[in-house]
């Protein structure tokens, strides 16, 4: 139990040192498992702007052609699921606010995706971590700056 112990108090210790009370990841598999959750996390942000992107376009289709229509027409708006009479006049600011407000979210969504990337081109440069298809494209730059020579002896992380 003591050995236990010690070992428990000394992984903490070290986790501790590396990132100033912060765990970080110890192994490989942590740091490309850690690298995985932020693409991931960036991919799931873009196809949320994407398709509230493709919701602002349709709220922008329905906007101008009610526009062209009498305000006292009625038309049909879907709220919670259920399908609500009412007239252009009353549709139209409503649509143009939930407009706006998508709109202001996707570009939050926009700024938040970037935050992600700079923090995935950290994550990357603190590990070391290479792709697999950039690396041809960096070991070919790396011989051409030294001539051809010897490769640079860095050990990282490969990640499909």
């Amino acid at each position: 139990m003591a050995a236990t112990n010690d070992s428990n108090n000394s992984m903490a210790g070290t986790k501790a040192i590396n990132s100033g009370g912060k765990q970080s990841p110890t192994s490989a598999e942590q740091v490309v498992a850690g690298f995985q959750r932020l693409r991931q996390e960036q991919r799931s942000m873009a196809t949320k702007a994407a398709e509230l992107e493709m919701e602002t376009n349709e709220h922008s289709l329905v906007i101008d052609a009610l526009r062209e229509a009498d305000p006292s027409r009625k038309c049909y708006r879907l709220i919670g699921g259920v399908l609500v009479e009412r007239t252009v006049q009353e549709v139209l600011p409503a649509l143009e606010s939930n407009k706006e407000q998508i709109s202001k979210i996707v570009e939050s969504l926009n700024t938040q995706m970037q935050a992600k990337g700079q923090e995935l081109n950290e994550y990357r440069e603190r590990f070391n971590i290479r792709i697999v298809g950039e690396e041809e494209a960096s070991n070919k730059a790396t011989e051409e700056r030294e001539g051809a020579g010897t490769k640079g002896g860095g050990t990282g992380v490969l990640v499909s």
